[in-house]
């Protein structure tokens, strides 16, 4: 089986997953899964590294160069490389994401709840709120693994980023809400395991002390990568330093799928 669930937590800081993250810690622990150190690209806001983590090229390059850049996607990328592959695609996520991958402008109505073969996104459940509860991300996520089988499955949490936008990432709330999300993982990876999927698990950037992120310094961009495969023993903590742009190809490549000529760094495995 060629499935991935991909989690791209919101906001989530590479030493703050390390620190508080006890369940996925243990898989590495254990080496049911391998621990990397990303450096994310530049600039370090949502939407642009939405477009990065998903066509594997830079941010001059795709074009999406702000949040403020509302435009469906013009590169290559994995949703649109997998349903040209015949594979099924879904996402739990904020609605940029129905933006970038599925139409523009996002409509609350229609494109809340969409399940439509001839779409990137298949199958997708966008959010509106920021502050909406995690567990209701995770949750729509589970049951369209359960109702529809993906082969790609991307989930998008805000609550990093939510709360450290509120609070700082130097705060009791920041790094309890690392713990409550390591929990909601804790009770949803052993099923996903069980059923095959290889899944990552890292972040679109980080956050600072004084709420925010976009700059250029580690704890903005310095992002986890845990990445756990059914079958294939992990390496725990690899040590290693990879680049944000290695993730799409990873992806691509655990999918089976063509790496298209543009994602020009090389996979993880």
């Amino acid at each position: 089986m060629n499935k991935v669930i991909l989690v791209l937590s919101d906001g989530l800081r590479y030493d703050t997953a390390i620190e508080q993250m006890g369940f996925l810690g243990h898989l590495v622990e254990q080496k049911l899964a391998s621990l990397y150190k990303v450096i994310g690209e530049l600039p370090t806001m949502s939407r642009p590294m939405y477009e990065t983590v998903h066509t594997g090229v830079p941010v001059i390059e795709h074009g999406i160069v702000s949040n403020r850049v509302v435009r469906r996607s013009k590169m290559p990328n994995i949703f649109q490389s997998a349903v040209d592959a015949g594979k099924i695609t879904a996402a739990s996520a904020a609605f940029w994401f129905s933006e970038l991958y599925n139409r523009v402008p996002y409509d609350m109505l229609d494109d809340r709840e969409v399940d439509d073969d001839s779409l990137s996104i298949q199958h997708g459940r966008f959010y509106y709120n920021d502050a909406i509860p995690d567990v209701e991300v995770f949750t729509a996520a589970g049951m369209l693994v359960h109702k529809f089988s993906p082969d790609y499955l991307l989930i998008h949490p805000m609550g990093m980023d939510d709360i450290g936008h509120k609070y700082g990432s130097d705060s009791a709330e920041y790094r309890g809400h690392a713990i409550h999300q390591d929990v909601i993982l804790a009770n949803l990876i052993p099923e996903w395991m069980e059923r095959g999927y290889s899944i990552l698990v890292t972040g679109d950037h980080g956050m600072n002390v004084d709420k925010n992120h976009g700059g250029t310094t580690p704890e903005v961009r310095e992002v986890p990568l845990f990445f756990i495969r059914p079958g294939v023993s992990g390496e725990g903590d690899a040590g290693e330093v990879l680049s944000q742009l290695q993730i799409a190809p990873t992806v691509c490549k655990l999918l089976d799928i063509p790496i298209p000529k543009t994602m020009k760094s090389p996979s993880v495995i």
